[in-house]
């Protein structure tokens, strides 16, 4: 089930907000610009399906999308937790970073976790299938895939190196719970 908690920046112990209402999500996170919506396939889609079958099943939200916000290039990520590449894939964005465009997913299958650090708060959204979210360019944050990462998602870009993470330094990732925590 989707998730947000809040915090504030210095105590990662204690929940501001934790709610698991997809509606009162959208809600906590429009403020800071980030978008959290949920989409459904126009036929069914699985894991392991070609990419090309995940796109068609989403064709519209894709178009819709591309349209507002002027993305040039959609592709489908699937990372299994048989993936060997797997704990170099999850630790290159366990780091605070941020991106020079927005940071946009959807999640088709399985699930991770995005840890976003706007002012004094650091808002946790555990995405799960059906989500997207949508995090502006300039935003600090991380994600967590977890040890066994299984998902299937829809990356959107405006650059090809718009994905590219400009690491802040701090410890704050640390601090604060894992996937699955």
């Amino acid at each position: 089930m989707s998730r947000l908690r809040i915090f504030a920046d210095h105590d990662p112990a204690t929940a501001i907000v934790a709610t698991g209402d997809r509606a009162e999500i959208a809600a906590e996170l429009k403020p800071i610009g980030v978008t959290f919506e949920q989409w459904t396939p126009a036929h069914p889609v699985s894991p392991g399906d070609p990419p090309e079958a995940v796109m068609a099943a989403y064709r519209s939200d894709i178009d819709r999308l591309v349209a507002e916000r002027g993305f040039r290039s959609v592709d489908v990520v699937s990372i299994a937790p048989d993936n060997p590449n797997r704990e170099a894939m999850r630790a290159k964005f366990l780091d605070e970073h941020f991106h020079k465009e927005d940071e946009v997913r959807f999640f088709v299958a399985g699930s991770g976790l995005f840890t976003l650090h706007v002012g004094e708060r650091v808002y946790e959204i555990l995405c799960e299938a059906g989500d997207l979210i949508g995090v502006p360019d300039g935003t600090t944050h991380w994600f967590d895939m977890g040890p066994e990462p299984s998902f299937v998602a829809i990356r959107f870009f405006t650059e090809p190196d718009g994905w590219v993470g400009h690491f802040t330094g701090t410890d704050i990732a640390t601090r604060f719970p894992r996937f699955g925590q």
